[in-house]
C-alpha cells in the first residue's frame, strides 16, 4: 500500500508564497507521475500541474509563471511552490501520484489533502 501526505498549506495574504510538499511511502517500486490537484467550494477538482520521474513539468494556464513543481526521487516527494498568490487559488490542494508497487502494477493514488487560503 502507498500513502500520499501533504504538507505546507495554510493561510496567506495575496501576493505571498507558499510550499507544499507530498511524501509518499510504503510499497514502492517506482513513481511516475506525481501532481498536484485542487478543489474549491462548489467547483470541479482541477490539474494544477504535473511532473513525470523525468522532469517533464505541465502547468494550468492560470498558475503559469507563479507556480513551480519539482520533485526529488531519491525522497519520493514532490514539492509545489507557489508564488504570487491570489483569493482565486484559495482550495483544498491534493498530491496525486502515479506508483508501481512492484514493477507489473501501477495504480493511482491521492493525498488527504491540505487547504490554502489566500486572503485579499
Amino acid at each position: 500500500q502507498v500513502q500520499l501526505v501533504e504538507s505546507g498549506g495554510g493561510l496567506v495574504q495575496a501576493g505571498g508564497s507558499l510550499r507544499l510538499s507530498c511524501l509518499a511511502s510504503g510499497t514502492i517500486f517506482s513513481i511516475h507521475v506525481m501532481a498536484w490537484y485542487r478543489q474549491a467550494p462548489g467547483k470541479q477538482r482541477e490539474l494544477v500541474a504535473s511532473i513525470t520521474s523525468g522532469g517533464t513539468t505541465n502547468y494550468a494556464n492560470s498558475v503559469k509563471g507563479r507556480f513551480t513543481i519539482s520533485r526529488d526521487n531519491t525522497k519520493n516527494t514532490a514539492y509545489l511552490q507557489m508564488d504570487s498568490l491570489k483569493p482565486e487559488d484559495t482550495a483544498v490542494y491534493y498530491c496525486n501520484a502515479d506508483v508501481s508497487a512492484r514493477s507489473w502494477s501501477r495504480s493511482t493514488y491521492w493525498g488527504q489533502g491540505t487547504q490554502v487560503t489566500v486572503s485579499s
